[in-house]
């Protein structure tokens, strides 16, 4: 019935703003603030600078699920003559999916601030070519929180964390594989750091064998388990940590901040970017091939990309790090702005040591050694 309902508002929708209109219909696979993020920020500002132009946001739901209804919009509008869609937002598993099925134009060589952007997510997306056919809208990261009054100097590598848990007892949390994606990304880091080739996890191709090379890292792991506390979800280690519970612990750096400017994380709360690298996950900008409105849809992602547009809108509205080099931030936002997000894990460390997650097949892999070699 949901899935229904959201067919049945966005076909309602496009009849209600016909493409002849010079409407650039734009569809967000996520959380209803990104909807809004372009119906009330980037929409106007758009319409603003294109006069005649009605930017219309619909929003295909939140996760995986999102992205999964907009490949099925474009899959059976194919054969179509154009796409109801004119730009997408979307997960890393669906554009891999979506370029594969020719679905996506291969547009950035046309938008100016591509060039702005190094990130490996920009070219792979979870073993998937996308090299042309995306740019990234924001970049997610995890990181390690901690309570700068309890903990003066922070583990700086996987290795050392796994050295300063067993001195210290009962003080590192997260939460599992099954309380939220925080710990599953920690999970992907510690086989980043111990388990051999991180770059072939993250690149491909996938070979079934590599996983048995990896039984000495979840033994570790296991290990490493009995010293540590397990938290009830992301915002669980965040509470633990606010309580004083424990001194450190992995978060989603956006959630972190958001909940530092709430007042529900106190001022002493940092962040370490551990080596040799904990995952994050991009959203992506695409451009339906099929869309009518091509060079719009390619104008629209070059404003949204732009420096000024990502210090203001991503950094400051969202605390999400931006989906070009931050370094093209430096003087866009001001020195307050800068200091919070960059202060604790600079540009240089996000360049360094921000990983993507796994390939498909590898992430499954490590979730399923996970639950028959650690959590048993």
């Amino acid at each position: 019935m949901r899935i229904l309902t959201v067919a049945c508002s966005i076909a309602a929708l496009m009849v209600a703003t016909p493409l002849s209109a010079q409407t650039l219909n734009v569809a967000t696979a996520g959380d209803q603030n990104m909807v809004d993020y372009v119906k009330d920020y980037l929409g106007p500002m758009f319409e603003k600078s294109h006069p005649g132009v009605k930017v219309v946001s619909v929003g295909t739901g939140a996760g995986d699920s999102g992205s999964q209804k907009i490949f099925e919009k474009l899959d059976a509008q194919k054969s179509a003559g154009a796409s109801d869609f004119d730009v997408v937002v979307i997960h890393q598993k669906a554009a891999g999916t979506m370029v594969k099925e020719g679905l996506l134009a291969k547009y950035t060589d046309k938008v100016e601030t591509a060039k702005l952007v190094s990130s490996e997510t920009a070219k792979n997306s979870l073993g998937a070519d996308v090299s042309g056919f995306v740019i990234p809208m924001f970049q997610s990261q995890t990181a390690l929180a901690y309570n700068a009054d309890m903990l003066k100097s922070p583990p700086a590598t996987y290795a050392e964390l796994k050295d300063w848990a067993k001195k210290n007892p009962k003080q590192f949390g997260y939460n599992g594989i099954k309380g939220g994606m925080s710990g599953v990304a920690f999970v992907a880091g510690w086989v980043y750091a111990f388990g051999g080739d991180a770059d072939k996890l993250i690149k491909g191709p996938y070979d079934p064998a590599v996983k048995a090379t990896w039984d000495g890292a979840l033994a570790d792991l296991k290990d490493f388990n009995k010293s540590v506390v397990i938290t009830p979800g992301n915002a669980g280690t965040l509470d633990m940590l606010n309580r004083g519970e424990i001194a450190i612990g992995p978060v989603w750096v956006d959630m972190f901040y958001s909940w530092q400017s709430d007042g529900k994380l106190p001022p002493n709360m940092k962040l370490k970017l551990a080596a040799p690298g904990m995952p994050g996950q991009p959203m992506y900008y695409a451009v339906p091939e099929k869309t009518a409105h091509r060079k719009l849809a390619e104008e629209f992602i070059a404003l949204a990309t732009s420096p000024q547009v990502q210090a203001d809108g991503i950094v400051k509205k969202f605390n999400w790090y931006p989906g070009i080099d931050a370094k093209n931030l430096e003087g866009k936002l001001d020195q307050a702005a800068w200091n919070k997000l960059f202060t604790d894990i600079t540009p240089t460390d996000l360049s360094k040591n921000a990983k993507a997650f796994p390939i498909a097949p590898y992430f499954n892999d490590i979730l399923e050694g996970y639950e028959k070699k650690v959590a048993n």
